[in-house]
């Protein structure tokens, strides 16, 4: 191999690359037959479709991770069917619909102070990011406003920037704005983008 160090401008010859093939064959794919598909060994030491013809599957790393549609939400259908908001967050403390509705109530309530709008929101908030992850969202990515279970969510995350603005906490504000954008362009038009 002394081409690879200069010596010689000559390409390697059939030898070389009786020796690249010769590594292939006793290296990479005995090491490719546990990454690839462990799970199709047959037991009598190959396993089927492995070798350098055999055909792989990547991920595609650009398209970003899927949307997350989370469950459906028992708190939605109480709120809907009239029961108040308070009744509904003390049976489903864990609702992000339950903390969205009590704090959109209290925001829109003149004679309540816009601090506890900002705590209602910021508790739906982080029952929605308990709820998020458990159901298999790393923290990025769509959650779509069409996927009704996904709206209790999104209606804290942009309450709780409306709730940031009237405190004064801007950054916030932007920072859950911009999160909201992200995670649904047409959740942000429903709920935001009229007062942007």
């Amino acid at each position: 191999m002394a081409w690879l160090k200069g010596a010689g401008s000559a390409a390697p010859g059939p030898a070389a690359c009786d020796g690249v093939r010769d590594v292939v064959r006793d290296v990479v794919e005995p090491v490719m037959r546990h990454i690839v598909a462990p799970a199709a060994d047959t037991g009598r030491g190959h396993v089927p479709g492995s070798g350098h013809n055999a055909a792989m599957t990547f991920q595609d790393l650009i398209a970003g991770p899927p949307p997350t549609h989370l469950p459906e939400d028992p708190a939605a259908a109480e709120l809907a069917s009239g029961t108040p908001a308070a009744t509904v967050v003390r049976a489903h403390p864990e609702s992000p619909f339950a903390w969205a509705a009590l704090a959109e109530q209290a925001l829109d309530d003149g004679d309540v102070d816009d601090v506890t709008g900002y705590a209602y929101a910021r508790v739906g908030y982080h029952r929605s990011l308990d709820l998020l992850r458990r159901n298999g969202w790393k923290g990025h990515g769509p959650v779509p406003w069409e996927h009704e279970p996904n709206r209790g969510f999104l209606r804290s995350l942009a309450l709780l920037a409306r709730a940031a603005e009237r405190i004064g906490e801007a950054p916030e504000a932007q920072r859950c704005r911009d999160f909201l954008r992200d995670s649904s362009p047409a959740a942000y038009d429903e709920l935001l983008g009229r007062s942007d």
